[in-house]
């Protein structure tokens, strides 16, 4: 199953992943276009600074055996049975923030002002997900193993 992986040696925690993912996710998928949004597209990853100036960036990690999905109450989160991507249905969501609680990864961001949540997608449909794509020390790429692999 795939899913973003990070190096975090690299990582200069720049944020270039969180407005790639946000204007991927706008509806006028270019930056200025983006920014004129209300309200403004979520980014689905945020960077968390470490020690001595490093990034984390806080994404899904599609969790084989995913709490978010167990602890949705309403169904919002389901794994996908083709992907195996855990999808998240913004129409089924009742802002319970259950799933944010849970992930142990922070890979889930409540928006309380929309009374919905976001989480990282892999910008399904693309070759390369909009964070990868945009990171200057290539510090994100896609792990595609299977979890036999390891």
């Amino acid at each position: 199953m795939p899913r973003v992986i990070c190096d975090n040696e690299r990582c200069l925690a720049c944020r270039a992943c969180e407005i790639a993912c946000a204007v991927q996710h706008s509806e006028a998928k270019t930056l200025a276009g983006a920014l004129a949004e209300s309200p403004l597209a979520a980014p689905r990853v945020r960077v968390s600074r470490l020690p001595e100036a490093r990034g984390l960036p806080l994404r899904c990690m599609q969790c084989e055996e995913a709490p978010c999905v167990l602890a949705c109450m309403s169904g919002a989160l389901q794994r996908d049975a083709k992907t195996g991507l855990v999808h998240h249905d913004a129409e089924k969501c009742v802002g319970c923030w259950m799933c944010v609680m849970v992930c142990p990864f922070g890979g889930v961001r409540a928006l309380p002002e929309r009374k919905v949540v976001v989480k990282c997608d892999l910008c399904e449909g693309e070759e390369t997900p909009a964070c990868v794509a945009a990171c200057p020390t290539q510090a994100l790429s896609v792990d595609e193993r299977d979890a036999e692999e390891g």
